[in-house]
């Protein structure tokens, strides 16, 4: 049963304006937290967001049974920086090593600095994370043979299992806690490179008939499993990943520690390895899409998420269970890997009816499906436009919780609560949009998207992509503005037409900026 609401204007977590948002009154609600975070995935990816040619019935029961919604955004179109910012609640431009990490990258959280973790371990939650990381780990040159120091066990989590950068890097092993898992002393020692070339195992350069399928030169490093990878690596095979049982293995150990906190509050952070490449799906998916490996990957990630469901209705907790189900980043067709992607995927549209997607700064690239689903709470059925960022998800969970946010973390993070559970249409009064080398702002309907310069091969990561839109770079010289209400796909550039509306927004923008500066 819900409490009353009411409407209040509260002031914004960067002091630039005031927002109305509605709270509710002498509520506080203490529910386990699980969110699910997809890779890759694009706003058009799941059937009901309109995809025709990848069934995620699933996902779609999810939504059916809480609130979708349409103007949901991540913070950047690249995943180092949206998870940042997703568990920071800051920014990911405020922090310059929040970039992609390479594969030897030190942690780029600080322990102790208010994380979604640590303010949900405060609260008294039993916190993991199982799934794709990509924000670091260790400091310095580390030693992959040896305890490891900072992981996810020092920024918030009481568990963690986690790939510790991407599928497409080196070193291909798990990390859980503080150790390689499985590694033995039996084994060779565990040495990774990002940009030379170690040891004598196969390359995709040096081997490319060990490949199931080629791929660029820059993902032509160390093979493993029939797959080159960013950088070279050597030893420590008895902890090598399976890639094919990669997305049941983060199910399984999801499974089990929400199936030991069954009685205790929980927070699981499920950042899902799907549909970043190499996309290598379990058996038991492949062909169950119509567009190859990549659709096969969601149709796997689609199974997951109902198996999460089926066992938190088993064990009776279904009920005071919030699952958030989103997206890190927009979608990529060919993203360096020849896996037959493009030319399965005709047909299907990512993106859905915007244009671009992974490392842009147009809407598909940061405009994410986005799903909130609690029995005890959110309304089934409801479908809002309230504009929403993953950077407010720290402050509006502190509220739900009843737990204040330390002082000086999550500078940019809005308690927007109400919005993420449907109880109102009002959200944010502006969203900042990040991609690789841009930057955009959205304020209502208008959207600036300010001159700077994206690199080429950003273009090239798009050249064949399934969608009637096309995707040029932005101009390098000259800011762009859309009226998203009358053009969502960005294709009517009105900046000389509105002049005043440019120099608003960008204003805005650099306010914005300057602010939370270290």
């Amino acid at each position: 049963m819900k409490n009353e609401i009411k409407v209040l204007c509260i002031p914004m977590a960067v002091g630039v304006l005031g927002a109305c948002s509605t709270v509710t009154e002498d509520r506080v609600d203490k529910p386990n937290l699980i969110i699910i975070y997809a890779d890759d995935v694009g706003y058009g990816d799941l059937s009901v967001y309109g995809s025709t040619m990848i069934k995620t019935p699933e996902i779609d029961q999810l939504a059916a049974g809480g609130a979708r919604f349409t103007n949901a955004y991540c913070m950047a179109s690249t995943s180092t920086p949206s998870r940042y910012s997703l568990l920071t609640g800051k920014y990911a431009f405020r922090n310059p090593d929040a970039q992609i990490l390479s594969p030897d990258a030190n942690m780029i959280l600080e322990p102790g600095s208010g994380t979604l973790g640590e303010v949900m371990q405060s609260a008294g939650y039993r916190t993991a994370v199982i799934g794709k990381w990509h924000l670091g780990v260790g400091e310095g040159d580390t030693d992959w043979n040896k305890e490891i120091k900072p992981t996810p066990l020092e920024t918030g989590f009481h568990e963690s299992f986690i790939i510790p950068s991407t599928n497409d890097r080196v070193p291909t092993v798990w990390v859980k806690g503080n150790r390689v898992y499985n590694w033995s002393e039996d084994d060779d020692p565990l040495r990774i490179s990002h940009r030379e070339r170690i040891g004598n195992l196969p390359t995709g350069t040096s081997h490319p008939e060990k490949l199931i399928y080629p791929a660029d030169g820059y993902h032509s490093g160390t093979i493993v499993n029939g797959i080159s990878r960013i950088g070279f690596m050597d030893g420590g095979q008895s902890a090598w990943w399976s890639d094919e049982n990669m997305g049941l293995e983060i199910l399984e150990r999801s499974l089990a520690f929400i199936e030991g906190q069954k009685d205790e509050p929980f927070f699981l952070f499920m950042p899902m390895h799907q549909t970043h490449v190499p996309r290598v799906p379990h058996e038991m998916f492949l062909g169950k899409s119509d567009t190859g490996l990549r659709g096969d990957h969601i149709v796997e990630l689609d199974y997951i998420v109902g198996q999460v469901v089926q066992t938190l209705e088993e064990l009776q907790i279904r009920g005071n269970t919030l699952i958030i189900f989103s997206s890190d980043n927009g979608p990529v067709i060919y993203d360096s890997y020849y896996d037959g992607a493009i030319e399965d995927g005709v047909g299907h549209v990512p993106n859905g009816p915007f244009r671009g997607g992974k490392y842009h700064v147009y809407e598909g690239g940061t405009r994410m499906p986005t799903i909130v689903n609690w029995p005890d709470r959110v309304e089934a059925g409801i479908v809002s436009d309230a504009m929403l960022s993953q950077v407010d998800l720290l402050a509006s969970i502190a509220s739900l919780i009843g737990e204040p946010v330390p002082e000086g973390a999550a500078p940019d993070s809005q308690n927007q609560l109400s919005a993420w559970l449907g109880e109102t249409g009002l959200g944010r009064e502006y969203v900042i949009q990040q991609g690789v080398g841009m930057f955009a702002i959205r304020k209502g309907d208008w959207k600036l998207i300010l001159a700077g310069e994206t690199p080429a091969w950003v273009d090239r990561r798009h050249n064949d992509y399934p969608n009637a839109i096309s995707t040029p770079m932005p101009s390098a010289d000259a800011h762009s503005l859309f009226n998203l209400a009358d053009d969502p796909g960005e294709s009517n550039d009105l900046a000389d037409e509105y002049p005043e509306k440019v120099e608003k927004l960008l204003s805005l923008f650099h306010e914005i900026k300057g602010q939370h500066t270290e």
